[in-house]
């Protein structure tokens, strides 16, 4: 038993590039798939994930059942995944490559459809972000992006934009000071 968990059935070697070409198989298919981060995926694409994974698991790992063998596609598919992060954070055009780049998806109140199609989203999905970043509805969106990271960035119309606490207190303050001038000037005259 304790021989079995811990013998390598496949070269130390083949397991690694196993592991890197399957990562690389897998990074390429999600970025040709799309944007979304966690955040925005749908039932059907948390299904692909869970299925990908047990999919690609014999192209890992090969015939290997070992513990040794799990452990090695474990730590190679880390340490991958950490370069390419360290990376991808260095190089502007390995970001691009590996993240993608930001998509406009509104402007000035209307979708940009050609961008919202290619990138797969709803016209559900764009009202729900406008709904979560204070706008009631897409008209009031002056510029909508999806970032390379999968979430929405909205820039509200000036028009349509709420005053904030900070806001209302300069405008207090000035308020204050106008009617110290006032007051100051009635009480001379």
């Amino acid at each position: 038993m304790w021989h079995d968990m811990f013998a390598q059935q496949i070269p130390f070697a083949e397991k690694i590039v196993r592991t890197v070409l399957v990562y690389i198989l897998i990074a390429l298919l999600l970025r040709a798939t799309g944007k979304r981060g966690l955040a925005g995926l749908n039932s059907l694409d948390i299904v692909v994930m869970v299925l990908l994974s047990n999919v690609v698991q014999n192209a890992i790992i090969g015939n290997d059942n070992s513990l040794t063998g799990g452990a090695i596609g474990a730590v190679t598919l880390v340490a991958v995944n950490s370069v390419v992060n360290r990376v991808a954070i260095r190089s502007d055009l390995a970001s691009r490559i590996f993240d993608g780049t930001d998509t406009v998806v509104i402007e000035s109140g209307d979708i940009v459809q050609r961008a919202a199609r290619r990138i797969g989203l709803r016209r559900l999905e764009l009202d729900h972000a406008v709904r979560l970043q204070n706008g009631d509805d897409i008209r009031q969106v002056e510029t909508g992006v999806l970032d390379a990271g999968g979430q929405f960035v909205l820039t509200l119309k000036a028009a349509e934009q709420g005053a904030t606490k900070g806001d209302v207190e300069a405008l207090r303050a000035q308020l204050n000071r106008i009617e110290a001038l006032v007051t100051g000037r009635s009480s001379s005259i």
